[in-house]
């Protein structure tokens, strides 16, 4: 008896583990499991394929879970069917890779668990164990209307009703435990529910296929501090707990180490000037700064995970923002780990946007009688693409720039690029950033988690351009007489911009590798893409162009 019932039970696994709607949506040339825009398993579908072959994949998950129980049936034991259903669900959750390959990732199991309590009803269980945990789901889900929790309280409903029934311990525990399986499978869920990103299913069902009016991206953020860890109502009751001293900070900085990427908000209201709809995901693995640099593996691997996340909730684009944009080669070890999704760093509209911005600052700064020629420009972070950008362009229009990055021979490799193109300009090298004290400007744009520029460097009446983030130029430079700070990269998209996380660029406003993200989408022109060290002229030049017929404004 015991080998037979543990023999039906793995039966049950392999059953519920079978992709047989998968396999039908195949069949119809539908990936039912991807490109899901409103991370919705049958409702996915039915906005897809229509309610025929939605209506028939369901069906064939549910008869899964049906089947497991019929099956276990057979050794006429309630306990064990209630233990075949929880197989099936935990087949359905994670199907055996040994035995069927490398399976697409799964919906949440509702139809599943529809089926193991249509299985339990026919094969002797209580109607009322079985009929009224649906009952209370589908007055939750119609009231509420999220699956996820409708799920979860009906279970619940359930686990209790089998708790205080007759059946054994074997039955309760199985009950116990579809509970569990179905609170851990939707933790994510309940987590976007508390941030109140998680779409309800009983919204608008739009007819099947996407919307042409309408295009989907994501982006990936990361907390700057500690403070913005709490942005995240999933995470704010841990702040008083940390204030406290019951929680350690640093007991914070390890739970964010080993979280996954998440979907911790959205962008509403962009619409271009033609007329077309951006959604835009926020997505966050909560790794902080110095996490980055000091475990770039661990962040290439989170960066990775958000591009798969990304493509399943339906994204054709993935931007990488703040130090994401650095991590495996600068997007290069994503992209191919992620090949069927266009994935960008953001570089070309940054050096856009500065390229843009230049011009009215060194207009500005003559206006304000200062003499151009004269003065003494101090690049922070020359070692990189967008700064190396700024000394270029403004190289031919002052007396003397002063290049500041790590490396010297890279630096010399590039000034000397800049001595041939501005000859009459002194160029000079360093890795001191005391020699900033004779600059009129600074340029800044590094990738260091801190601030870099603090007021021992500045002069007094020096006008700082700050284009790093996390910003390089500590806010106390601001006590220096004189001294302006000009933050940049910031783009306002078009239509406006509402979010519930505060991206701290100012009401309405992204970063430019964020909007750049949004262009790709509106454009199509996926080969623009930002990849890698090097940023084709041609390419800022062409999202210049492109933000300005969208509508999108680079903040001054």
């Amino acid at each position: 008896m015991a080998f037979l019932s543990a023999l039906l039970l793995v039966l049950a696994f392999l059953v519920g583990s079978l992709p047989l709607g998968h396999w039908l949506l195949r069949r119809l040339g539908v990936d039912s499991r991807v490109n899901n825009a409103y991370n919705l398993g049958v409702e996915n579908v039915l906005r897809r394929v229509g309610p025929g072959p939605a209506a028939a994949g369901a069906g064939l998950d549910a008869a899964k879970g049906f089947l497991a129980v019929l099956m276990a049936s057979a050794l006429g034991s309630p306990e064990v069917c209630v233990l075949a259903g929880l197989a099936a669900y935990l087949g359905h959750l994670n199907p055996p890779r040994f035995v069927y390959g490398q399976t697409p990732p799964r919906g949440r199991g509702n139809l599943v668990l529809l089926g193991v309590l249509a299985g339990l009803s026919v094969t002797g269980l209580s109607l009322w164990l079985t009929v009224l945990p649906v009952v209370v789901y589908a007055a939750v889900l119609g009231y509420w209307g999220y699956a996820s929790g409708a799920t979860l309280l009906g279970l619940l409903a359930f686990a209790a009703l089998v708790a205080v029934s007759p059946l054994g311990i074997p039955a309760k525990l199985g009950a116990l435990g579809l509970l569990v399986a179905a609170g851990w499978r939707f933790k994510e869920n309940l987590g976007r529910m508390m941030d109140g990103t998680e779409p309800r299913s009983l919204g608008d069902v739009p007819v099947a296929g996407k919307r042409a009016d309408q295009v989907v991206t994501a982006f990936m953020i990361h907390p700057m501090t500690l403070e913005n860890f709490w942005q995240s109502r999933r995470f704010a009751w841990m702040k008083p707990l940390v204030d406290r001293g019951v929680i350690s900070e640093a007991s914070v900085r390890r739970m964010a180490e080993n979280l996954r990427p998440m979907k911790v908000g959205e962008l509403h209201g962009i619409k271009t000037n033609e007329g077309k709809e951006i959604r835009c995901y926020l997505l966050s693995s909560p790794l902080l700064p110095d996490v980055f640099r000091d475990q770039p593996d661990l962040a290439t691997r989170r960066a990775i995970e958000g591009a798969r996340l990304a493509q399943e909730l339906g994204a054709e684009v993935f931007g990488l923002g703040a130090f994401w944009s650095v991590v495996g080669n600068k997007g290069v070890d994503v992209q191919a780990a992620v090949p069927d999704l266009t994935i960008t760093n953001g570089g070309a509209y940054t050096s856009g946007t500065i390229k843009a911005a230049i011009p009215g600052i060194l207009e500005h700064f003559q206006a304000a009688g200062r003499d151009l020629r004269q003065a003494t420009a101090g690049i922070v972070g020359a070692n990189g693409v967008v700064a190396f950008g700024i000394a270029r362009t403004i190289a031919p229009q002052v007396g003397k720039v002063i290049m500041i990055g790590r490396d010297m021979e890279r630096l010399e490799r590039t000034a000397n690029t800049l001595r041939r193109a501005a000859k009459d300009t002194e160029i000079v090298t360093t890795t001191s950033y005391d020699t900033l004290k004779e600059a009129d400007l600074i340029f800044s744009a590094t990738s260091d988690p801190n601030p870099v520029i603090f007021p021992e460097h500045v002069k007094p009446g020096t006008w700082i351009f700050d284009e790093g983030r996390p910003a390089d130029a500590h806010e106390s430079v601001l006590e220096v007489p004189g001294v302006r700070l000009i933050p940049g990269g910031v783009v306002r998209p078009p239509g406006g911009m509402t979010s519930n996380i505060d991206l701290q660029f100012g009401e309405g406003a992204v970063p430019a590798c964020l909007a750049e993200t949004l262009i790709i989408a509106a454009t199509g022109e996926h080969h623009r893409k930002s990849l890698g060290p090097q940023t084709l002229t041609e390419n800022i030049n062409f999202f210049v162009e492109q933000a300005e017929r969208l509508g999108f404004e680079v903040v001054d």
